[in-house]
């Protein structure tokens, strides 16, 4: 489908499709992990690779808003109702938010839990945080919090551009295409 020239540049898509197919693999590793008949190596993998990629992805986020600041989003359909616009930009506003909420509370959740985050150790980056039993409990809750509604509104991104592609048909699915 023609999108009428207002699909997002190449590094948009790519930087999009990346945090989302982190996301997508975040979302079963950290449920997996926080099972109780996980086997102990399962669990440190898990462990280590949800930690990891976390830190990756809050990386990825950031490149993506700086993106975006330096090339704002290409205009959504003029046939697109005002409460619709609205309703996506509050939502890419909420995803963006959700997703560096997710990203600082679980690194503080791991360090003032006094846990590694292996990939910033190697670069000998030092944490940002104190060790503090009572900052990781809340790190832990915002991080869990934040997971369901991260969940709910990814959920609803979905299901919109799925209802602009099949639905409406007015192009805005196709504008974050990944070729």
């Amino acid at each position: 489908m023609d999108d009428g020239g207002s699909s997002y540049r190449g590094p948009a898509r790519l930087l999009h499709w990346l945090v989302a197919l982190l996301v997508f693999a975040m979302i079963p590793a950290g449920l997996t992990m926080a099972g109780d008949d996980v086997s102990r190596s399962l669990r440190d993998m898990l462990y280590l690779f949800h930690k990891n990629t976390g830190v990756l992805i809050l990386l990825l986020v950031a490149a993506r808003l700086a993106y975006r600041v330096a090339r704002p989003a290409p205009p959504l359909p003029a046939s697109m109702p005002a409460w619709q616009v609205a309703a996506a930009r509050a939502s890419h506003g909420a995803l963006y938010t959700l997703l560096v909420i997710m990203g600082l509370s679980g690194y503080t959740y791991v360090k003032a839990g006094g846990y590694p985050v292996e990939v910033l150790d190697a670069l000998g980056i030092p944490s940002l945080v104190p060790r503090s039993d009572a900052i990781s409990g809340v790190a832990e809750s915002v991080h869990v919090s934040a997971w369901i509604v991260l969940v709910a509104f990814i959920l609803v991104h979905v299901a919109a551009a799925l209802y602009h592609g099949i639905v409406r048909r007015d192009g805005v699915l196709w504008r974050m295409r990944p070729w």
